[in-house]
């Protein structure tokens, strides 16, 4: 992509609306654009930082045996009804009435429409297990949504449901789901640490917080260190194996992980004091599980081997792709701009001619766009006559892994300068070369 054709709204200034870091790099990095409180416009170098979160999300979703479907933004307020939600939900909630006079509501989540989806099909235990997710935009009024698409009112959700014949085959979906998120978090360049969550009245021990370390995170968190290094299961995990699964959880859970709202003192005094990590975080992902909640009012039941009804038990699995991508820049940034992980970044390489019209610039610039992109690079180049300055400017705010620098000088000699956005280091190597040195990390 030829960066004087691509549209990349740059912004100099930050604007006095952005309070926290990814707020401000998502709007001087035109990745975004406030449309209206807590709302944004996605412009293409946010999209494809979006989409690639959610293809991994997808991918995982995927890998651990749960279905993708599809579910609309507005929903009936009478399956909200069903379930004693729709007049306690609160002020949050967007409530409509249609042109015939029904009531609707912009879907804040879907546990409502997914178990009446469940209920119109699934009637047997020999259907279970089940886990459907989709993702889509949601929104919640809030009264006062900030730090932009951290906290915003519209935003997009990928949400999992769950459905199991009863609370074990409930806790083998559950310990899934968390491996699963696991590996997502791994997958996207980010550590992410399972924290014990609030479970409401249901109870029990099966809700958990994602959590990702960062400097600018929004609340605190009490660790062991241990987590800094406990391995991430690899592609090759069984997620047909309850009790490798299983495992892999109690592994994840066994040292202490609080937020602020969870911490216990008393624990907290047994970890020692080296093995302490107290901390800010941002939450990044849910995962709950609700048994019977919604399943025995709206009825949602199936026949067991005992021929017996059996409402069925369920969970949700919540990860916030827009939220996600605040997330990544809160955890990886500088002073400069944003430092993307390499499996969600924009593009792989920005390639900078620092003299577009120069022969040997323009053919060297030329080669290396063409060699980058027969291996599969996505390439972001940079071929407008802004000042060098400008360009480098640039090429660290939008933070993409690696630049490639074409100036007059090493392109008369067949060399090119390669930096890398994470370290700084800078190495001159034979243009021919480019392909292998960005191969070789």
């Amino acid at each position: 992509m030829r960066l004087s054709r691509y549209f990349l709204p740059i912004l100099k200034e930050t604007p006095r609306e952005a309070e926290i870091v990814s707020h401000r790099l998502m709007l001087r990095a035109g990745m975004i654009r406030q449309q209206a409180a807590g709302s944004f416009s996605w412009l293409p170098l946010g999209k494809r930082v979006l989409d690639k979160v959610c293809r991994i999300i997808r991918e995982e979703q995927d890998r651990s045996g749960a279905q993708e479907i599809l579910m609309p933004t507005i929903q009936s307020a009478d399956l909200w009804r069903e379930s004693d939600r729709y007049d306690d939900y609160g002020k949050e909630m967007l409530r409509i009435t249609d042109r015939h006079e029904r009531d609707m509501l912009y879907g804040p989540t879907n546990e409502e429409m997914v178990t009446d989806i469940f209920r119109a099909y699934v009637k047997s235990y020999r259907d279970l297990p089940l886990n459907l997710y989709h993702i889509q935009w949601k929104f919640r009024d809030e009264v006062r949504p900030r730090f932009g698409v951290m906290r915003s009112r519209e935003f997009l959700m990928k949400d999992a449901y769950s459905f199991d014949l009863d609370y074990e085959g409930a806790r083998a979906a559950y310990n899934r789901m968390f491996v699963a998120y696991l590996r997502t978090f791994e997958r996207v360049g980010m550590k992410a640490i399972p924290m014990r969550a609030e479970t409401g009245p249901i109870g029990g021990d099966l809700s958990h917080e994602f959590i990702i370390l960062a400097d600018t995170g929004e609340s605190a968190v009490f660790c062991h260190r241990d987590y800094l290094d406990i391995a991430v299961p690899g592609a090759d995990v069984n997620f047909g194996d309850d009790a490798t699964i299983a495992k892999i959880v109690s592994d994840w859970t066994a040292p202490y992980a609080a937020t602020d709202e969870m911490h216990d003192e008393e624990a907290w005094s047994k970890v020692a004091d080296g093995d302490r990590l107290a901390a800010r975080g941002i939450e990044v992902g849910h995962i709950f599980h609700f048994g019977d909640k919604y399943s025995k009012p709206m009825k949602a039941s199936v026949t067991g081997p005992d021929g017996k009804e059996h409402f069925v038990s369920m969970g949700s699995y919540g990860i916030g792709p827009s939220r996600l991508v605040a997330a990544i820049i809160e955890a990886s940034h500088d002073d400069n701009g944003i430092i993307w992980p390499a499996s969600v970044a924009p593009f792989d390489v920005a390639l900078i001619n620092m003299k577009p019209g120069d022969a040997d610039c323009d053919r060297v610039a030329g080669e290396v766009e063409a060699a980058l992109q027969a291996v599969g690079m996505d390439v972001l180049y940079d071929d407008t006559d802004q000042r060098a300055g400008g360009k480098f400017a640039t090429a660290d705010l939008i933070g993409l892994p690696w630049q490639v620098i074409v100036g007059p000088r090493s392109a008369a000699a067949g060399e090119v300068e390669i930096k890398n956005r994470a370290t700084g280091e800078r190495d001159t190597v034979p243009a021919a070369n480019v392909v292998a040195r960005l191969n070789a990390g």
